[in-house]
């Protein structure tokens, strides 16, 4: 699965330390904004991330999701959905400790199982989870997704480009005041939504450009990642899915 790598690299070109602010004169610069914003999401124990990525190559891809809501932690447990391009369909998502479960929909079956064994393993395992460890190869894409402690290393990627990043007026997302700041990087250009008061957070950030419309949303800070998982009547061993996919 590629949702991980997706995920870090939108965090990197949007948080890279790279953008050099403007000193706009008020009580915080867009620099001190941003640095805040980014140790708070790097100090962060779990967070509740939403991707959107409509850009040209994701939405003619049937292995990029073009959607993504998860809530995850640094312990590496998460809890959310995907839902793939160009109709690849959609996965919901649990994973506690070393246990995965992932439950896709008859069209991800179809898409990615080829020809009429799509079929017939979506009608075998519909409306049920595969339940596996971190060490079967078909779910650690997956449970690669949750490593949100990865997700912070990359965060804190290095930058080359100084480009500058500018503090605008005060809005609000859903209902939260922030402050946006807006940058160019590559001829793309960002938004970082910070929140006015302390801890200033980063909230949302947008990317748009030739080819590129992606937006992230960071909520939940700190809140703990729910920890109910399918019973075992809802699930079936990833052995079985691999067994069938050999014999069909």
């Amino acid at each position: 699965m590629a949702g991980k790598a997706l995920i870090c690299a939108t965090a990197v070109l949007l948080l890279a330390p790279a953008l050099i602010a403007a000193d706009d004169g008020d009580d915080l610069t867009a620099r001190q904004l941003a640095d805040q914003a980014e140790d708070n999401l790097l100090a962060a124990e779990s967070v509740h991330l939403r991707l959107t990525d409509r850009s040209t190559s994701t939405i003619t891809s049937r292995t990029q999701p073009t959607s993504m809501d998860l809530a995850l932690d640094q312990d590496g447990n998460c809890v959310g959905s995907m839902r793939m391009a160009s109709g690849g369909g959609s996965v919901e998502l649990v994973k506690q400790g070393d246990e995965v479960w992932m439950k896709p929909d008859r069209t991800f079956w179809k898409a990615q199982v080829p020809g009429s064994q799509g079929e017939a393993v979506a009608e075998l395992f519909k409306n049920r989870y595969i339940h596996g460890s971190t060490d079967d190869a078909m779910l650690k894409g997956l449970a690669d997704t949750c490593d949100l402690t990865s997700f912070q290393r990359d965060v804190k990627g290095d930058g080359s480009t100084a480009n500058t990043l500018k503090r605008g007026e005060r809005t609000k997302v859903d209902g939260t005041e922030v402050i946006p700041l807006s940058g160019v990087e590559d001829g793309k250009r960002s938004v970082l939504y910070v929140t006015s008061d302390s801890p200033h957070r980063l909230v949302k950030a947008i990317q748009r450009g030739e080819g590129t419309d992606m937006t992230l949303t960071f909520t939940d800070y700190d809140k703990p990642v729910p920890t109910a998982t399918p019973s075992a009547d809802e699930s079936v061993d990833v052995g079985k899915l691999q067994e069938e996919l050999q014999n069909t």
